[in-house]
């Protein structure tokens, strides 16, 4: 099931077009993943300053299909997975949230991007891989998807 953030967008995250500046969205993905680390019970203090293991992003690309604007609500679906024991990945999909008729009540959804990040543990003395650390497995199995084996991972990489 998806960790589910959101915030509204704005004026400061929109360019001179008046639209959302593309590292902007990277960056609400990114409030998303700090937020469900906190849900899932993660002390944010010691996992991002100066942690035993290190998790940087080593990928993330990001498609947009609609245009985002100030004012707009913003709904973040986040979904991580193992691939490896060392390494995860989060999928994000950011869509605006309208209200149907006159009512907050009633909404429709429209996705406006997906992103994704990769993230790979290293022990942050060594600068070596490292397994992915127990807490961050249970939030893994908190926000991933349950129906995705490990077999299915595995075949995933394999393509």
């Amino acid at each position: 099931m998806p960790f589910i953030y959101e915030r509204t967008v704005r004026f400061q995250d929109t360019d001179a077009a008046g639209v959302v500046y593309f590292a902007n969205i990277l960056s609400m993905c990114h409030e998303a993943y700090e937020a469900s680390l906190a849900d899932a019970g993660i002390n944010l203090n010691r996992f991002f300053c100066y942690p035993k293991v290190a998790i940087p992003v080593t990928h993330s690309s990001i498609d947009f299909t609609r245009p985002l604007f100030c004012g707009d609500r913003v709904r973040i679906y986040l979904t991580p997975r193992e691939t490896k024991d060392t390494d995860f990945e989060v999928s994000y999909e950011a869509c605006v949230v309208e209200s149907v008729g006159d009512s907050m009540d009633q909404v429709q959804e429209a996705t406006a991007a997906r992103a994704l990040t990769r993230h790979t543990c290293i022990d942050s003395a060594a600068r070596m891989r490292t397994f992915i650390p127990d807490e961050v497995m249970r939030w893994l199995h908190q926000w991933g998807d349950p129906n995705q084996s490990r077999a299915a991972r595995e075949s995933d990489l394999l393509l």
